[in-house]
């Protein structure tokens, strides 16, 4: 009987520690992309709802820049401006906090902290933690995220929204400071572009 209870504890114990592992995995991901000059990243983007691109990213806090083959955006923590090459057009909105969940990556390393348990598995060269959202009123359902082992960046991002899923592969992410001018659309940067003001 007492060794069944030891065991028990051992067990117990073993779930604490890998969460807390967990949580420090997650922590030095975000402390990293969250850097207080800011950030940059190349990424490429797989998703049967939004489509696939491959660009460049840059992050200050909330704020983001991302530059595709599909389009360009803006974010300069209020307003968001996203220029479609194709149509010749620059919308302007105020996104909600659930919607910046599906666009910036300051969100997605930091779902965790707000609303999610998380579990984690190990392999020789990274880790993988699993998010899933405690509430079901959550935009983003579940998620993936997987860390280098050695960098605490971030390698991938799986997103689950509804029944599709989005997956970020992300490189060379690395610590720069970052003009605050950057995360502001520039009209005339892009002088044949139609603005269409949607807020």
């Amino acid at each position: 009987m007492k060794r069944l209870f030891l065991a028990f504890v051992a067990i117990m114990t073993m779930g604490t520690a890998l969460a807390q592992t967990a949580q420090q995995v997650l922590d030095k991901c975000a402390a990293l992309v969250s850097a207080p000059e800011g950030a940059s990243a190349n990424f490429t983007m797989t998703s049967a709802q939004y489509g696939n691109a491959t660009g460049t990213i840059s992050i200050k806090g909330q704020k983001f820049y991302m530059h595709s083959n599909a389009t360009t955006m803006w974010f300069d923590g209020t307003t968001l401006w996203t220029y479609v090459a194709q149509n010749e057009e620059v919308n302007i909105s105020t996104p909600t906090a659930q919607q910046l969940q599906t666009l910036n990556p300051y969100h997605f390393i930091n779902l965790y902290k707000q609303g999610y348990t998380y579990t984690m598995t190990t392999s020789a060269t990274a880790f993988t933690v699993h998010l899933t959202a405690t509430d079901t009123q959550k935009k983003i359902s579940e998620g993936f995220v997987t860390v280098d082992k050695t960098t605490y960046a971030p390698k991938e991002i799986k997103l689950l929204q509804g029944t599709k899923w989005t997956t970020f592969t992300v490189s060379g992410l690395k610590a720069e400071r970052q003009d605050d001018a950057k995360f502001r659309f520039k009209s005339s940067d892009y002088p044949d572009a139609e603005l269409i003001d949607l807020r």
